[in-house]
């Protein structure tokens, strides 16, 4: 039982003898930085770069990806959409003619065909667009007039903000009503609510029944694209029927001496697929259902699931490179700590030979420098995470992009931090500790 006790009671010796010895040696590495205050604040700013690189970055990048994702996935995981596209060899035949009937794109017999031939098709979502000039009063917004069917907010996952989307009945009876977008009502209704209010589109009346939610920055889209089309942003939701009774089949396009008209019958047609497992055996059926029945290139096929896919492996790429370029300013930072430590190696040779000489041991000696390293790479990892969580902030604020500042973010790179003060400091803290103690009593 003595025994016991007597060696529990050596542990604890030992513990508070340990105990002690690390707290002295801290105490020593606080006074050493703290002698030199410039030169460690300037070996610091590495690593508090390298940190708040690191976590801005990463909180930049993330909050892209995420804007992009968010915008492939308001098309619907579960959708498939066929666009209409001019194809370019129709252009060049007829640029020398003055006035002709270009006929390309989506067909209604492709829906029907689409919805009688390939399983697993659920419902099917047709479009057509129009751009011209929404009016109130002196008012004016150049648009994309969207000719759609009632369940076009649930598909599109584009919900009604204000308001409500026209019904099958509206269809049925042509009547002229529409859904504003979010972005059109502050140029049109500055001052007032659009709910019950009329806008005129040529010599058409439309009144507002509605208005949807703002939309997110399209990811397919470049600013330049986006400044030089305004109506990718404006956007007007009219009854389908009421579209083809007031502009027909034919769109014209007037010119200086000559006049262009496109038949097209949709813009767009939306296919929702029953479960996301079934979209790309039914995007490929699609394929092989239009390449067998358009003889030109006068389609596009999106898939919503296959981009947001790619838009993560993306996303994985980027934060690779963006990490990347960071872990080498927190290399450099870690140079500078390992240059600085050498630098004090050699100014405190001769304190090294007394502590040595009046029983000091090595890993007393290793335990000194790494304690100051650590402690130099600790208190710049802390402000660099300060700094960086603070500027995506202001990123956001001043730029308006949006930034997210993960959780695993400023902890991983407070722990490379400290890493890099620990793997850095050790060949000095052995340089140190392996003097002989009679050099280095000698040394001036």
């Amino acid at each position: 039982m003595s025994d016991t006790k007597t060696n529990a009671s050596l542990v604890n010796a030992l513990c508070g003898l340990t105990l002690a010895r690390l707290q002295r040696a801290m105490r020593v590495g606080i006074r050493s930085l703290w002698l030199h205050r410039l030169r460690s604040l300037l070996t610091m700013l590495g690593i508090v770069f390298g940190v708040c690189s690191v976590i801005a970055m990463l909180a930049i990048g993330e909050g892209a990806s995420y804007e992009a994702q968010e915008q492939i996935k308001s098309l619907g995981s579960q959708n498939i959409i066929i666009r209409s596209v001019k194809p370019p060899d129709e252009q060049k035949a007829t640029q020398g003619s003055q006035s002709y009937v270009l006929q390309y794109g989506v067909t209604y017999a492709d829906a029907k065909r689409i919805t009688a031939t390939i399983p697993g098709v659920t419902v099917i979502l047709p479009a057509r667009n129009i751009r011209d000039y929404v009016w109130n009063i002196s008012r004016r917004v150049d648009c994309e007039i969207v000719g759609t069917v009632p369940w076009y907010p649930t598909m599109r996952n584009q919900p009604v903000a204000r308001g409500r989307f026209f019904t099958e009945n509206d269809m049925d009876a042509r009547t002229s009503v529409c859904v504003l977008g979010a972005e059109m009502v502050p140029l049109l209704f500055p001052l007032e609510s659009p709910l019950g209010k009329h806008v005129r589109v040529g010599g058409d009346y439309y009144q507002v029944i509605g208005v949807m939610e703002a939309r997110g920055h399209d990811p397919k889209t470049d600013d330049a694209t986006e400044q030089k089309d305004k109506s990718a942003a404006y956007r007007m939701f009219v009854p389908l029927e009421t579209v083809k009774m007031r502009y027909g089949e034919v769109l014209m396009r007037r010119r200086a001496g000559s006049f262009e008209a496109e038949r097209v019958e949709l813009h767009e047609l939306t296919v929702k697929v029953a479960s996301l497992e079934e979209v790309t055996g039914v995007a490929d059926a699609i394929k092989t259902v239009m390449e067998r029945n358009h003889k030109k290139k006068d389609y596009q096929i999106d898939v919503p699931l296959e981009m947001l896919r790619r838009a993560e492996r993306t996303k994985q790429i980027f934060n690779i490179v963006l990490g990347s370029i960071a872990a080498i300013s927190l290399l450099v930072g870690g140079i500078g700590i390992m240059n600085i430590m050498l630098a004090s190696v050699t100014e405190r040779t001769r304190e090294i030979g007394i502590r040595r000489a009046l029983g000091a041991r090595r890993r007393d000696i290793i335990v000194q420098f790494l304690v100051e390293t650590v402690m130099l790479s600790g208190i710049g990892g802390i402000l660099g995470v300060l700094l960086g969580v603070t500027i995506p902030f202001i990123v956001s604020h001043t730029a308006g992009m949006k930034t997210i500042i993960t959780l695993w973010s400023p902890l991983l790179a407070f722990t490379i931090s400290a890493l890099v003060g620990v793997v850095f400091g050790i060949y000095p803290a052995i340089r140190a500790a392996n003097m002989d103690p009679v050099e280095a009593l000698r040394h001036e």
